[in-house]
C-alpha cells in the first residue's frame, strides 16, 4: 500500500509539474499614427519676395512679410504687407487681407490651398483698392517651417486696363 501511495504522489507532483508555468501577460505596444504637421490651430508668419507682372508691361520686383491664423485645419485668414517697384511707376506699398481654404496632404507634407482677398496698393499719392483670387502649395519642411509659392490674379476696378499676375514665394513659420 505504501508503495500505491508513493507512486500516486510521484504521478501528482509530476503532472503539476508539467502544467506548471507562468501566466503569459500581451503587452499591447501602440503603434503610433504619423502626425500631420499641419495643426489644427496654428499662427503663421510669411517671409516671401514678390513678383509682378502687369497687362502693362514693366513687371516689378519685391518682398513683403504676412501674418496668417488658422482657427481650423482646413479654413484660415491673414494680412500681409509688401512694398513692389518697377522703372517706369517707382514702388507701391501694398496692404492685403486673405482668406485661405487648404487641404493638407499629411502623409507627404504638402498642403495645396486656394485664396481670396482685397486690399489697396498706396504709391506715388494715390491709394487704389483691390482684389484678388489665386493658389498655391505649401512643403512642411518641418513641424514649424514651410516652403511655400503662390499665385493670384489682381483686378482693380479703379484702374482702366488693370490686372496681372502676382507670384510669391518663400518661407512660412508656423507656430
Amino acid at each position: 500500500m505504501k508503495k500505491y501511495i508513493i507512486a500516486g504522489f510521484v504521478a501528482v507532483v509530476a503532472v503539476s509539474t508539467a502544467l506548471a508555468g507562468t501566466e503569459a501577460k500581451k503587452t499591447v505596444i501602440p503603434v503610433e499614427e504619423p502626425t500631420c504637421k499641419f495643426r489644427d490651430t496654428e499662427f503663421q508668419i510669411d517671409a516671401f519676395g514678390t513678383g509682378a507682372f502687369y497687362r502693362q508691361g514693366n513687371p516689378g520686383w519685391g518682398g513683403g512679410l504676412g501674418f496668417n491664423a488658422f482657427a481650423w485645419r482646413y479654413f484660415g485668414l491673414g494680412v500681409e504687407q509688401m512694398v513692389v517697384g518697377n522703372n517706369n511707376h517707382g514702388s507701391e506699398w501694398g496692404t492685403i487681407g486673405n482668406a485661405f481654404f487648404r487641404y493638407p496632404i499629411c502623409s507627404v507634407n504638402l498642403a495645396p490651398y486656394a485664396m481670396v482677398g482685397i486690399g489697396k496698393l498706396y504709391g506715388q499719392g494715390e491709394s487704389v483698392g483691390l482684389g484678388h483670387v489665386g493658389g498655391g502649395l505649401e512643403y512642411r519642411v518641418t513641424d514649424h517651417i514651410g516652403l511655400f509659392a503662390d499665385s493670384r490674379w489682381v483686378y482693380s476696378p479703379q484702374l482702366e486696363n488693370s490686372g496681372g499676375v502676382l507670384a510669391r514665394t518663400g518661407l512660412r513659420f508656423a507656430f
